[in-house]
């Protein structure tokens, strides 16, 4: 089973930008679908972006749309978040989750069954 770490969270301003790393270790994201999804205090786990590797897609939520990329490094074995322009509603704790075939969705937590423990992003104004 793949185990998946996520690195790269902290503290911010409001206009700053934050690079999170999910690492997997024990399988390679050469052929899976890896999405980041972020969870705030008493609320649901939302989702933010997704890549694909068997279609080549990728899926942004409207809310970060414009100002996170997603991204692979086949060579680190890693899905990096890059998050620009950065508001206090992004605070949250950012989780990377993957799965090795199509689960019905890329957009819900339902669609993935392997997950890390999150990292922490703390946005400031």
């Amino acid at each position: 089973q793949v185990q998946l770490e996520e690195s790269g969270g902290g503290l911010a301003h409001t206009g700053d930008s934050l690079r999170l790393s999910c690492a997997a270790s024990g399988r390679t994201f050469s052929r899976s679908a890896v999405g980041w999804f972020r969870q705030a205090p008493g609320k649901e786990r939302d989702f933010v972006a997704a890549i694909v590797s068997w279609n080549g897609g990728i899926y942004y939520a409207d809310a970060v749309k414009g100002r996170f990329t997603i991204s692979r490094d086949g060579t680190k074995n890693t899905v990096d978040l890059q998050m620009n322009s950065l508001k206090p509603a992004a605070t949250a704790v950012y989780y990377c989750a993957a799965t090795t075939y199509y689960r019905g969705t890329y957009r819900l937590p339902r669609g993935y069954n392997d997950w890390g423990q999150g990292t922490q992003v703390t946005v400031s104004s």
